[in-house]
């Protein structure tokens, strides 16, 4: 019998003592996640206006809200129970491509409630839209776009999807790179590529789909049955509105390039966590179907660590230490969720030093071992 918190404000917590846990190893988890705090300048905004995505202007430049951040923060949850947190957990904050495995969490919504019949579907067949009316672009599958192998080719919110080409995910920011340049594109589902740009069409059609705004779904579907606060919000840019049945409706971003995306706290962060460890399912309410998550947790051929907007570690790739069935969603800074089936575990960590992250699944596993 798996316990779940009424609320996120009435969640019970473990004593480490009285479940023959290392009370002095989950300190130096503590400690290390403190002192091993992200590089990057606590005001966001300037990050942003400095160039860390290596984006100069006027392509980077910043349409959405940013706030600056606070101290580190952090939650270890077990068995569905508070073990351990720090920092500012109550604190909404920017979480950058988390979002992007939120946005995987509103598919899975259109999945069950049968918006999306098929992932193979091309997007074209199902929203009638410019953007998917090119000879490049009218293939383009569901699939291709949850899993970042879509090659779409345009502009969207003013941003050009060659912003994002050629990105490399394992450069330090501010780093000269071919980020930005031409590539020659491939046939949807033949390249993968961290583009978000590509991942800001998915949310754009996907709001279409819904024909109401993706935080409307978030809350009511998600959000709202799992007891979260009302603190969190998801923002798009000053230039991402539509209108929908006589509506302006607001598209928001699957990132924070140029500012918006999900502002959320740990807490939250830790309640959509074991949402997830528990696949889908809720105090009895099935609230995202097995069968879509088992899709979503399926490699994609092009990148084996990479699922439906969320990272795979089937082949270690992450972490030697976690299992291969961890999850992660994953946001610069270092942002991160991870889903721990083999311990029983959910770890939220917010502003750690990406070089850091695998010593810090060491010191949670060895919490365990």
């Amino acid at each position: 019998m798996f316990y779940y918190p009424d609320s996120v404000f009435d969640w019970e917590h473990l004593d480490p003592l009285g479940h023959l846990l290392d009370r002095a190893k989950l300190e130096e988890v503590i400690s290390f996640a403190k002192t091993n705090e992200s590089k990057m300048d606590r005001d966001i905004g300037r990050a942003l206006e400095g160039g860390h995505f290596s984006e100069p202007l006027p392509e980077g430049e910043v349409i959405g809200p940013t706030e600056p951040r606070k101290d580190p923060s952090g939650i270890i949850v077990h068995k569905g129970k508070i073990l351990s947190q720090w920092g500012p957990v109550e604190r909404a904050e920017m979480t950058f491509s988390v979002a992007k495995s939120y946005l995987a969490l509103c598919v899975g919504i259109a999945f069950d409630q049968g918006l999306i019949r098929d992932f193979d579907q091309t997007v074209e067949s199902v929203i009638d839209d410019e953007l998917f009316k090119t000879d490049q672009n009218n293939q383009i599958t569901w699939a291709h776009l949850l899993n970042q192998t879509s090659e779409w080719e345009g502009e969207l919110w003013g941003k050009k999807d060659l912003i994002d080409r050629n990105r490399d995910l394992n450069l330090p920011p501010n780093t000269p790179s071919k980020k930005g340049t031409h590539r020659d594109l491939k046939k949807p589902g033949e390249y993968w590529e961290y583009n978000d740009v590509r991942v800001n069409v998915l949310s754009y059609v996907l709001m279409k789909l819904f024909r109401k705004p993706l935080p409307e779904v978030l809350k009511k579907e998600i959000m709202e049955p799992l007891g979260a606060s009302d603190t969190w919000r998801w923002e798009g840019y000053k230039n991402s509105y539509i209108e929908i049945d006589g509506q302006m409706l607001q598209s928001v971003s699957g990132g924070a390039h140029w500012g918006g995306g999900l502002f959320i706290s740990s807490l939250d962060h830790a309640l959509v966590g074991l949402l997830m460890l528990r696949e889908g399912e809720w105090n009895g309410q099935q609230i995202l179907s097995k069968t879509y998550l088992e899709m979503l947790k399926k490699p994609c051929e092009k990148n084996p660590d990479y699922g439906f907007l969320w990272w795979l570690n089937q082949r270690k790739g992450f972490s030697r230490y976690s299992s291969e069935k961890a999850l992660f969603a994953f946001g610069v800074g270092r942002n991160l969720i991870w889903i721990e089936p083999e311990y029983d575990l959910v770890v939220v960590v917010r502003w750690l030093e990406k070089d850091s992250f695998e010593e810090l699944t060491n010191k949670v596993v060895s919490v365990f071992i």
